[in-house]
């Protein structure tokens, strides 16, 4: 053996010792992101599962508060429709016992919004509890601005103001019944199959 050939092997095995090192460093990181990113999955999972379960709650709290006030508002709707087509109009037969608005929760939506775990929920879904939060909140818009004017002006004095709130409300209290009815069921599924 050479000296020549002595070094040639020498070096040999010196490169296939670095090869070998560099693909068992190179496999190691791999499997460590493909871990860290299994990880991360399974967290925005969970944080999904958490937001609907949230949601789920929030909704059927919001529908019975709808429920609860539904009746009245269309009772007080109907009166104020025949105050508004008599010819006689006489405040006493519109019986008003305080707005009585639903008292409808975000607090779900809020967190949602806040941890970003509306990206990993199904985006057909994700649009619908978009539409009812929407929804809700012109709800709140439009009775605070009902309750404001009627501190600027008392009731007796602001009938088409309350006609065109509980005409709103009976409105929106029929669509946001429709629409929780239909994403319930949704949410359901969803987390059955998670």
């Amino acid at each position: 053996m050479t000296v020549l050939s002595f070094v040639r092997s020498d070096r040999s095995r010196w490169l296939l010792k670095i090869f070998v090192e560099v693909a068992f460093i190179s496999i190691g990181v791999f499997l460590a992101l493909m871990g860290e990113q299994w990880r991360e999955r399974a967290h925005a999972r969970e944080l999904a599962r958490g937001s609907l379960q949230r949601f789920r709650v929030e909704i059927v709290r919001n529908r019975k508060s709808i429920e609860a006030v539904k009746d009245y508002h269309k009772t007080v709707l109907t009166s104020l429709q025949q105050y508004m087509d008599a010819a006689q109009r006489d405040r006493q037969q519109v019986r008003v016992r305080g707005l009585q608005p639903a008292t409808l929760e975000h607090t779900a939506w809020d967190l949602a919004l806040a941890s970003q775990s509306l990206a990993d929920i199904d985006p057909n879904l994700a649009f619908e509890l978009s539409r009812i939060y929407g929804l809700q909140t012109r709800y709140e818009e439009v009775t605070r601005s009902i309750l404001q004017a009627i501190y600027i002006r008392p009731v007796g004095e602001n009938m088409e103001g309350l006609y065109y709130y509980y005409g709103d409300a009976v409105i929106w209290d029929t669509a946001l019944l429709k629409m929780y009815q239909d994403i319930l069921p949704q949410i359901d599924r969803v987390l059955r199959s998670r």
